[in-house]
C-alpha cells in the first residue's frame, strides 16, 4: 500500500517507512534521517506525550521555527489522536496567549532563543489557560529540555498505533486575525491526506526530489504542501528557518535543491539579490507559488532567469485546507502566468456579486468554494462559522476572482483591499502587477487613501533595487504611461522593506495603520 493511500498522517508515516525505508527523509542541522528512523522517533515522542497525560482530543502546541523536531512532534501528537495547534513564530505574548487559552492547549513546545527572543519570557505575565508543561526544543539538557522530554519514554516505544479516523480533527490553525481576534480553523485527518494527495500528484512531486521548505511549518504551505507531501511522495525534506535570499541561494547550490515553493515575494527577493549570479542554481526543476495575485512578469523571470523547468500557480486558504484551484504541468504557459488554475477534483468554485447572484463568465465576483476541502468549522465559534459557510456548504472566501469559460480562475484581489476611485472599482493587485514590470522595482504594495474629489485614490509603497535613482515624480509619470488614469497612484512612498508576515504576505493593515 502506497503512502498516498493512507487515511491519516500516522498511517502515512508508517506506510512511508515501509515504502521508502532507509532512504533519506530529512536533512537538518547536519543530520540525515531516514524514513524508518523518522517513524521510530515519532513513536518515541508519542510515548513521552502519553507519560505527560496527553490523550485523544487533547491540544498540543508547537511555537518554533522549521526543524526536524517540529515534524516529529507534529506526527507524535497525531499518533495519539491529539490535535496539533501550530503557532506563528512572529506572534507577541498577548497574541500567543490568546490562542493557547482559546484552544485549551495543555503542552507547549517552543524555543529558549530564536532570533534573540525567549518565547517563555513573552508569556510570563499572561493567562495561559490549561497549559501544564512547556518544553524547549533548543535546550539540550536539564528540566524542560528536549532530551529530558524524550527520556520520559525510557527504552520503550509504541509498536502498534491505533490510527486516528478520517473524521478526527488533525489540527487547528489560527488565521492571522487582521480584523479582530484570530479564528481557529479545524481540519480533519482525511481532509489533509486527500487534499495533498491531489496537490502532490498534480504538481509532480516524486521520490528523491529535494525540497527546500522555506515556508513556515506553522502555515499550511510549509506543513501540508511541505513536509507532509514530501513524506507522502518520498521526497527529501530540507527545513529552512529564516528567509534570506543569499542563504537560500547557497542552500540550493550546496544541497542540489530541485523543488522550491513559496509566495511571490520569496522569488522577487531572490531575483533582486545583488549576489544572484554568484550561485549555481541549475538543479532547480519545480516551483509552486500562489497569492491573491501573481505578477505575470515574475512567472517569466522564474522560468527564464531562475531556470525552473516547471512553474505552477495555485490558490487556497487555510479554511480550504490550503488548496482550491491549481494549474497543472501540461497547462498553457499563458494560463499558468495569468490564472491560478482550475478547481481540484471534487471541489466547486463560483463567483457571486454583492447581492449573492452568480456573475457572468469573465466578470469579477467574490469567490465561493464547496467541497471536501472546506474546513470542519472555526473552533468554538459557531457564529463566525455560520457567517463563513452557508447551509449548502459554500464557503465565502473574501477574495475577488474571475472564472473563464474553461473554469480557470484569475484572482484579482481581496474584497476588503478593493477601493473605488471616482466610481471605478480599483484592485491594488492590478496596480502592483504593472509596477512589477518596472525593472527598478523589487516589491510594491498599494492601498486606497481618502480623496475629497474622487472618494479614494491609490497610494503605493515601493521597494527599489540598490542601484535605482527613481523619484516619485518620475515613477508617477511612468505609471501614467502604463496604466489607466484612475489606477495611477497619487502618492508614492519609497521604503526599504514592506511589512511581511511569516508566510511572505504583505500586511496591508499595517500600511493603513501608518496613515
Amino acid at each position: 500500500m502506497h503512502p498516498s493511500e493512507a487515511k491519516s498522517l500516522p498511517e502515512l508515516v508508517e506506510l512511508a517507512a515501509s515504502s521508502f525505508g532507509e532512504k533519506t527523509a530529512v536533512e537538518d542541522k547536519g543530520k540525515t534521517i531516514n524514513f524508518i528512523q523518522l517513524c521510530l522517533d515519532s513513536k518515541k515522542a508519542s510515548l513521552s506525550l502519553q507519560r505527560l497525560g496527553i490523550k485523544r482530543g487533547h491540544k498540543v502546541c508547537i511555537w518554533a521555527p522549521n526543524c526536524y523536531e517540529w515534524i516529529i512532534i507534529a506526527i507524535a501528537i497525531q499518533n495519539l489522536g491529539a490535535v496539533l495547534v501550530p503557532l506563528n513564530t512572529r506572534l507577541k505574548g498577548k497574541e500567543a496567549s490568546y490562542i493557547l487559552k482559546k484552544s485549551e492547549v495543555e503542552i507547549l513546545f517552543t524555543m529558549k532563543n530564536f532570533l534573540g527572543k525567549d518565547y517563555s519570557d513573552l508569556l510570563k505575565s499572561e493567562d495561559l489557560g490549561n497549559l501544564k508543561e512547556t518544553i524547549f526544543l533548543d535546550k539540550k539538557i536539564g528540566s524542560s529540555s528536549w532530551q529530558d522530554f524524550l527520556r520520559l519514554a525510557g527504552d520503550e516505544t509504541i509498536h502498534d498505533i491505533e490510527f486516528p479516523k478520517e473524521d478526527d480533527i488533525a489540527d487547528i490553525i489560527f488565521t492571522s486575525g487582521t480584523t479582530g481576534n484570530p479564528k481557529g480553523v479545524m481540519v480533519s485527518q482525511g481532509q489533509n491526506i486527500k487534499v495533498f494527495e491531489t496537490w502532490s500528484r498534480h504538481v509532480g512531486l516524486k521520490e528523491g526530489d529535494r525540497y527546500l521548505i522555506v515556508n513556515p511549518f506553522f502555515h499550511t504551505f510549509g506543513y501540508k504542501a511541505g513536509w507532509l507531501s514530501c513524506l507522502m511522495r518520498g521526497a527529501v525534506i530540507f527545513p529552512h528557518q529564516v528567509f534570506d535570499a543569499d542563504s537560500v541561494l547557497q542552500k540550493i547550490e550546496e544541497k542540489q535543491i530541485t523543488v522550491l515553493p513559496g509566495p511571490p515575494t520569496l522569488f522577487q527577493t531572490i531575483l533582486s539579490s545583488p549576489n544572484f549570479n554568484s550561485f549555481n542554481i541549475s538543479s532547480l526543476k519545480l516551483a509552486i507559488t500562489g497569492a491573491a495575485s501573481i505578477p505575470v512578469q515574475l512567472i517569466k523571470d522564474m522560468q527564464e532567469i531562475m531556470g525552473f523547468e516547471i512553474v505552477l500557480t495555485a490558490y487556497g486558504l487555510t479554511e480550504t485546507t490550503g488548496v482550491v484551484t491549481m494549474c497543472l504541468p501540461g497547462d498553457d504557459p499563458f494560463l499558468i502566468a495569468n490564472t491560478s488554475g482550475k478547481a481540484i477534483e471534487g471541489v466547486e468554485v463560483k463567483c457571486l456579486d454583492k447581492s449573492g447572484k452568480e456573475v457572468e463568465t469573465g466578470e469579477p465576483g467574490e469567490i465561493h468554494v464547496k467541497g471536501y476541502n472546506v474546513m470542519v468549522a472555526y473552533y468554538q465559534d459557531k457564529k463566525e462559522t455560520k457567517e463563513t459557510i452557508n447551509s449548502e456548504g459554500w464557503l465565502k472566501t473574501g477574495d475577488i476572482g474571475i472564472l473563464d469559460s474553461s473554469g480557470y480562475l484569475k484572482i484579482t484581489d481581496r474584497s476588503k483591499d478593493m477601493f473605488t476611485v471616482g466610481g471605478f472599482n480599483t484592485y491594488p493587485a492590478e496596480i502592483e502587477n504593472i509596477l512589477s514590470k518596472h525593472k527598478e522595482i523589487v516589491l510594491s504594495a498599494v492601498i486606497g487613501k481618502p480623496d475629497k474629489r474622487l472618494g479614494e485614490v491609490a497610494k503605493a509603497y515601493v521597494v527599489l533595487n540598490e542601484e535605482s535613482q527613481l523619484n516619485e515624480v518620475t515613477l508617477i509619470d511612468w505609471c501614467k504611461d502604463n496604466m489607466a488614469n484612475y489606477k495611477v497612484p497619487r502618492e508614492i512612498v519609497f521604503v526599504k522593506e514592506l511589512p511581511l508576515n511569516a508566510a511572505g504576505k504583505v500586511m496591508k493593515f499595517k500600511l493603513r495603520e501608518s496613515e
